[in-house]
């Protein structure tokens, strides 16, 4: 059998042979030669044939012997290795194949990038020489080693012309012309997006003008032949690179280096292109323009807004990622295809991850997250037009662990190599170990259909990946994993797929399904007579993972095995020793995958397997050959040291070296740690392979410090080394284009050309600005010209050297420490020509600083064209930003001579915008461009400067500022103008915290000083020196230069009884050991009959007492203090007016004392009014004894007890009254008290004439006007009143009604006037006219007490209907039928005679009349004749009257207004009968 199969070995490799001579086969190499007197390099390659072959073969004995081939120079190749007898022992593996054009391309290739790093060199030394560097072409071309040589001898020939020439320049440049190069502004780093294009700039100065070379990590950058990538460009003195469609691999250091025959100086720059997952190729998720879709007819495009950011969850929560996709044109019936990405893979609907479509909002939602949901999520919308991305990272933080100390869950448990009873579980390490490191996991499995996990490893593995034996065949399971650290095992990971064990072959068919449909139909085929066939050897038997814990074995199916499974006995012999010993002796092994366990560490063993079935156990496999138990694959190396780099203001891009000669790298864990602190904390807590990460969720303006570790299976690298510390801010990039570009001025041969900040300055300050021009004529466009070569520091610029009645357009760019920004949107042509214009420009370069809650200063440069005569001031306009023009007012109304402004009296959280216009004898110009919007709002971590004087008196002013960025400098400014003369300040920065010393403080230093940080966000504020604070702070100095003894109060003076006068003071510190020196003018004084001195040291006061002021007591009183080295003086000074004021207050006080001696007015007389508006004059006494008079007068009239005004006084308690009561001109006059005894006499008056008069009566008034009521409201029939009641009216009190704040007039239908107390308005036959608000204004002395009423909505209305009710009732009251007399209410008369009665009617309209009898009306007849005649008269005749007659009746009216009745009695006699009745009773 051995033999067949090495003639079936050697058959196929003929075959192969065969094959490969059908092929053309090549061989390259390259050489480099490098020889030069001046270091020059020059590199030539050479395209070779291979006359012989070496090859390197092995012998059965494992001797390596060299053979040269013998096949001919035109043969063709074989690559089979022979011996001496031309049999074939091996086969060689070639050198290099491919077809003839791509060894040529690839040859070329590297030679072109050798070539380019070899000539730098060369190139640079000669760029200034045109000659030399025509000469020194470097060319890529094969040549033959005689052309080399003969070229490394011109090279020598070169070298000496360049010498001579150079010598020759040297001459003609002498050295008083010339200086080597130097870098005004360097290049400044830079980090940026993947795509993105990005420009390094710098500026340089030197003569001979200086060749400028740029290179890659120190390689040359030939931009000509990479135009797609680089671009290079020389204006003047400002030089660039623009690295186009960035991607990772531009991520390095970029240097630029000038060359003059001075010398050479070059800066470097590093360029971060950031990226969140690898791949540099176009990918599935790389947006794609949209194309048009002739299936509907339209290019869809797709917009997507609403957009989810960064995302941060924690484990077990539900997190949800949606956005908002809009598709235009909206198509029926279509809709876009949604699909999400996690790190570039579709998602799939699952228990943890569901998506939803709404047609309008696309949404994600995770839930019960676990750290394998964190990664790159990816919103793809597909339409039939292309398709739109939006991208951001998800972030998963670990659940609490239940003890403190416990390892977190491990992640990403995945299953491998699954067999009939074997599979193998890996996963990955988690971020965090806990307290202790991780010690080994335990591996759950959990059988579906099952109700319990069962351990599948009682001792903990360490490595990550584990061989799980044991199951039963057809069945399916999950598994999990947990780790173990010595605080105790964590909770367990998130379950794997489930798995089937089964036969790969089996599971592959049931993948692929039925290959053919069922046709109905069985064949029967004969068998080859295999049954009971011992199967053969396994092959290949090889170790595939060997660790301390286990080793697994995995080998080939024998190729005999007949037609029944076959299994597998696993054996294994000690090193050294023939026996071997079977370790599955109880139950042979379905799969050809074995884990042996429980081996030793350490030793060595062999391997090999047989195979059985039911005809027996075939022959063992080859061993394995000796193997070592120990674990195979090492721990990562520690990666490179990590560089974080500024990203936004919560997130940090971090950068690493790759663990060197890594196995199996499953990732890296990036952590961070708050300096200062010792704690920790993960950026990621799933592993990533690329070697750069965005930590977000850091707080802006923290120091963050980050290590790197690395894991793969075997377990944990030691962490890299700690980064710098970084401060968490957004990264400085080039700042945003310029705006509002205009031309202010135009005259005949220049333009003044103004602009608008960019609101984005990239996170530096502006450094400056860079004007284009070009000419415009119709519809044609010049070319784009440079203006200035040095930057603008202001916002204008004059354009000069300008052709008259030519079109101009003008663009910007501004710079920062980043570089020079995109160019502005070009102004509207404008003519070059004098424009008329008188009034000045419009102000330039408006900014503000020192932004608070309430206020800003605004600053500003003038016009540069100032008009017709100069500009004499400025003013400034604000409104909020919301508001329309309208809302446009000024700051203030004088102008403003200065540069800047402080605007106070803002809203705090308002936003503001600023304009300014210039003045001059002309008028008023146009206004400036807008500056805003402005929020006014104190920005957190924003100090004010403050002044401080150490102890050695030196005063300075101190400014602090948290926010110090790199390149942040502290600029201070006096009347907001740089300071940069340092003879009067000396300026001082220590870290966050900047001092301005004044040198010699006086009055030259008053003004207003202000600092501002630069590369921060407008962090600044100001001081303001005056005269008074100048002083006070020289105080201070002196006092901390001089010790002086504090004083608690200056000297003062207080005037005492009998006119006494106290000079005191007191002081707040001081010793036992105080001396007190008393001076006046200058001369000690000293204690006796004038002076008293006092010195309480209990309570540090010093007190000198005089018993009265003189006219030589004029001058100055001090008292000089000594304490040890300390002094103190305090001093008063009395003179001029101030003494002659203090000498009559001290005579008053004397004459006082002695007025009080006797009886005397303790309150003079004066005047008060009750709330009953009654008079009293008042007046307290004291000091009075029985036999003291008291008289009053008027004028000079003693008042009597006979008089009736005595009647008016009386005596309270020590008090005089006089009750005048209600006041009238009668009573004005000259009122006295004269008090008098043998003690003495006193007086007092009070003046009621006049303006006493007048007085009185304005403290009436307000009386009057304060007691006034609240307005009220009646109605009448005639109209409304309004009234007010007061306590009192006085006839000269002066009332007045105001119909809506105007006076109402009287008239007949609007009246005013006072009933008694009742102040009124009358309105007569009121209107709607009538309704408004009414005033009623009283005079109260002053200006007047106001009660209003707003006589509208329900009070009119009410009031109103009232009205009308009433008129309606007396209208109806008016115009009611009655009876207005004519009826008198008995008649007598006699039977027979005729009575006639009429009565007199009124109403309106014209009453209905009836009579009535006992309540029967009556009808007109014979006996009654009923009449009315002219609506006026109802008369009743009855004829003859009889007793029948006799009743009651009335007269009864009506109309629509009512009735009434007029009633009367009748009663008829019979004189007769009277007669006999009269008889009868006599």
């Amino acid at each position: 059998m051995s033999g067949s199969l090495q003639v079936t070995q050697k058959q196929l490799l003929h075959q192969q042979l065969e094959k490969q001579q059908q092929k053309h086969h090549y061989e390259s190499s390259y050489y480099l030669s490098t020889k030069s007197s001046v270091s020059k390099q020059a590199f030539s390659t050479h395209k070779t044939t291979s006359h012989r072959l070496k090859t390197s073969v092995k012998t059965e004995k494992g001797q390596e012997v060299v053979k040269l081939s013998p096949l001919p120079k035109r043969a063709k190749r074989t690559y089979l290795a022979m011996d001496k007898d031309k049999e074939v022992i091996g086969y060689v593996i070639p050198v290099f194949r491919a077809n003839h054009e791509v060894v040529r391309s690839l040859t070329e290739a590297h030679e072109d990038d050798v070539t380019e790093e070899g000539i730098n060199y060369v190139a640079m030394r000669n760029l200034f020489v045109r000659e030399a560097r025509e000469a020194m072409e470097v060319k890529v071309e094969k040549k033959t080693r005689t052309k080399h040589v003969r070229e490394s001898a011109d090279r020598l020939e070169l070298g000496k012309t360049m010498e001579e020439w150079s010598e020759f320049r040297k001459k003609m440049n002498p050295d008083s012309l010339t200086h080597p190069p130097e870098l005004i502004v360097k290049p400044r780093g830079q980090t940026v997006w993947e795509g993105k294009t990005v420009k390094l700039h710098c500026t340089v100065a030197g003569w001979p003008k200086p060749r400028i070379a740029w290179y890659k990590n120190n390689v040359l950058i030939d931009a000509k032949a990479h135009p797609e990538k680089y671009t290079t460009e020389s204006n003047y003195n400002m030089h660039s690179l623009e690295i186009k469609n960035c991607d990772f691999l531009d991520t390095a250091k970029y240097h630029v280096s000038a060359l003059n025959i001075k010398g050479e100086v070059s800066s470097v720059a590093t360029i971060v292109v950031k990226r969140f997952q690898e791949g540099m190729e176009e990918g599935p998720l790389d947006p794609k323009p949209h194309g048009f879709c002739p299936e509907h007819g339209v290019t869809f495009e797709t917009t997507i807004i609403d957009k989810f950011d960064v995302a941060f969850g924690r484990e077990g929560e539900t997190l949800s990622l949606g956005c908002t996709v809009i598709v235009y044109p909206t198509v029926k019936k279509y809709q876009p295809e949604v699909v999400w990405y996690r790190n570039s893979v579709p998602l799939k609907p699952s228990k943890w991850v569901h998506s939803h479509w709404s047609g309008e909002r696309a949404m994600l939602t995770l839930t019960h997250l676990n750290k394998e949901d964190e990664g790159m999520y990816t919103l793809r919308v597909n339409t039939k037009s292309g398709f739109d991305t939006h991208s951001a990272y998800v972030f998963v933080r670990d659940a609490d662990v239940e003890v403190e100390g416990l390892p977190v869950a491990p992640l990403d448990v995945q299953c491998h190599d699954a067999n009939k009873d074997y599979v193998v579980v890996t996963w990955k390490q988690p971020a965090v170990e806990g307290s202790s490191p991780i010690l080994g996991y335990y591996i759950d499995r959990f059988e579906v259909g099952t109700h319990h996990w069962a351990q599948c490893n009682d001792t903990p593995v360490k490595y990550a990946r584990f061989p799980v034996t044991g199951l039963v065949e057809g069945r399916s399971y999950i598994f999990r994993v947990r780790a173990l650290n010595k605080a105790g095992v964590s909770r367990p990971s998130r379950v794997s797929e489930a798995v089937v064990a089964m036969d790969p072959s089996d599971r592959a068919r049931l993948r692929a399904g039925p290959s053919a449909p069922w046709t109905g139909m069985i064949k029967f085929t004969e068998e080859d007579p295999t049954v009971g066939v011992v199967p053969g050897e396994p092959t290949d038997v090889v170790v595939t993972e060997a660790t301390k814990s286990y080793v697994v074995l995995a080998w080939k199916p024998p190729v005999q095995r007949g037609h029944e499974g076959v299994m597998y006995y696993i054996e294994k012999c000690i090193s050294g020793t023939d026996t071997w010993q079977r370790v599955n002796t109880g139950m042979p092994v379905k799969s050809p995958r074995f884990a042996l366990f429980d081996l030793a560490e350490g030793k060595s063993y062999n391997f090999r397997v047989r195979c059985c079935n039911s005809a027996g156990v075939g022959e063992p496999s080859e061993s394995t050959g000796e193997i070592t138990v120990g674990d195979k694959l090492d721990l990562p190396s520690a990666p490179g040291a990590p560089v974080p780099t500024r990203n936004t203001g919560t997130s940090v891009v971090v950068s690493w070296g790759a663990s060197k000669d890594v196995k199996h790298l499953v990732g890296y864990y990036i952590e961070h740690n708050v300096v200062g602190t010792d704690v920790w904390m993960p950026c990621n807590n799933k592993p990533v392979k690329q070697t750069r990460f965005v930590c977000h969720g850091l707080t802006t303006g923290v120091n963050y410090v980050f290590r790197v570790k690395a894991v793969n299976a075997a377990g944990y690298s030691p962490s890299s080394p700690n980064s710098d510390a970084v401060v968490v801010q957004p990264a400085i990039s080039v700042p945003g284009k310029p705006t509002n570009v205009t031309v202010l001025e135009a005259v005949k041969d220049y333009m003044l050309v103004g602009w608008t900040a960019p609101a984005d300055n990239g996170g530096a300050d502006i450094r400056g600005y860079f004007v284009d021009y070009r000419t415009v004529k119709g519809d044609i466009f010049g070319k784009w010209h440079e203006m200035n070569h040095q930057a603008l520091t202001t916002t204008s610029y004059k354009a000069e050297n300008l052709k008259e009645n030519v079109f101009y357009q003008f663009r910007v760019r501004a710079m920062n420490m980043a570089g020079v920004s995109n160019t502005s949107l070009p102004n509207a042509a404008v003519e070059c020509k004098e424009w008329t214009i008188t009034v000045p420009g419009a102000p330039v370069s408006l900014r503000v600083l020192e932004v608070r809650d309430t206020s800003v200063v605004v600053l500003w440069e003038p016009p540069v064209f100032d008009g017709r005569s100069p500009v004499n001031g400025y003013y400034l306009d604000i409104k909020e930003a919301s508001a329309g023009e309208a809302g446009w007012k000024a700051v203030h109304e004088k102008t403003n001579k200065g540069k800047y402004m402080k605007v106070t009296g803002l809203k705090a959280g308002t936003s503001y915008v600023f304009r300014l216009r210039a003045q001059n004898l002309a008028g008023v110009g146009k206004p400036s461009a807008v500056l805003g919007p402005i929020l006014a709002q104190t920005r957190p971590g924003t100090k004010e400067i403050y002044v401080d004087v150490d102890d050695n008196g030196v005063i300075s002013m101190v400014f602090e500022c948290s926010e110090m960025n790199e390149g942040s400098k502290f600029i201070w400014s006096k009347n907001y103008k740089e300071i940069t003369d340092t003879s009067r300040l000396t300026i001082v920065n220590e870290g966050g915290k900047s001092r301005a010393i004044f040198n010699s403080p006086s009055l030259e230093d008053l003004g207003t000083f202000s600092c501002m940080v630069t590369n921060t966000d407008g962090f600044s504020s100001s001081y303001t020196l005056t005269e008074e604070g100048l002083m006070r702070l020289l105080d201070i100095s002196h006092e901390h230069k001089f010790p002086v003894i504090p004083f608690k109060s200056e000297m003062a003076m207080d005037l005492l009884e009998k006119g006494r006068v106290r000079f005191w003071t007191q002081l707040e510190k001081f010793t036992s050991a105080c001396q007190v020196e008393y001076v006046f003018n200058d001369a000690i004084v000293e204690q006796g009959k004038k002076y008293t001195m006092n010195f309480d040291k209990t309570t540090g006061i010093i007190e000198m007492f005089m018993d009265s002021l003189e006219v030589t007591d004029e001058g100055t009183f001090t008292f000089n203090l000594v304490d040890g080295k300390a002094k103190g003086t305090t001093s008063l000074v009395l003179i001029g007016d101030e003494f002659r004021e203090l000498q009559k207050k001290s005579e008053f006080e004397r004459a006082e004392w002695v007025r009080k001696q006797g009886p005397h007015f303790v309150e003079y007389l004066n005047f008060t009014v009750t709330p009953e508006c009654d008079v009293l004059l008042k007046c307290k006494i004291g000091n009075i004894k029985a036999e003291t008079e008291i008289t009053w007068f008027k004028d000079s009239i003693e008042i009597t007890e006979e008089d009736e005004e005595a009647q008016k006084i009386e005596r309270k308690d020590g008090e005089l009254i006089f009750n005048i009561g209600k006041i009238s001109k009668h009573d004005a006059g000259i009122y006295e008290v004269h008090l008098r005894d043998t003690r003495g006499k006193d007086k007092s008056s009070f003046n009621l004439t006049e303006a006493g008069y007048q007085a009185v009566m304005n403290e009436l008034f307000r009386v009057i006007a304060n007691s006034s009521s609240e307005i009220q409201v009646v109605s009448t029939e005639h109209g409304i009143i309004l009234y007010s009641m007061i306590t009192y009216y006085d006839e000269n009190l002066r009332v007045g009604w105001l119909y809506k704040d105007a006076k109402i007039a009287a008239s007949e239908r609007v009246k005013s006037g006072v009933t008694g107390e009742q102040l009124w308005l009358k309105i007569n036959e009121p209107t709607e006219k009538d309704k408004g608000k009414y005033t009623m204004d009283i005079f109260d002395g002053k200006d007047g007490v106001k009660r209003v009423i707003d006589l509208t909505g329900k009070a009119w209305e009410q009031a109103f209907e009232e009205f009308q009710r009433l008129k309606a009732a007396a209208i109806a009251e008016r115009n009611r039928a009655r009876v207005v007399g004519g009826l008198p209410d008995v008649v007598a008369i006699q039977e027979g005679k005729s009575l006639n009665l009429t009565g007199n009617v009124w109403g309106d309209p014209v009453p209905e009349v009836c009579w009535t009898k006992n309540d029967r009306e009556l009808l007109s007849d014979d006996h009654y004749k009923l009449k009315f005649e002219h609506g006026k008269f109802a008369s009743i005749t009855i004829a003859a009257v009889t007793t029948a007659d006799s009743g009651k009746y009335a007269l009864v009216v009506k109309n629509k207004y009512g009735k009434e009745a007029g009633e009367f009695t009748v009663s008829v006699y019979n004189p007769e009968e009277e007669e006999k009745k009269d008889g009868k009773k006599d």
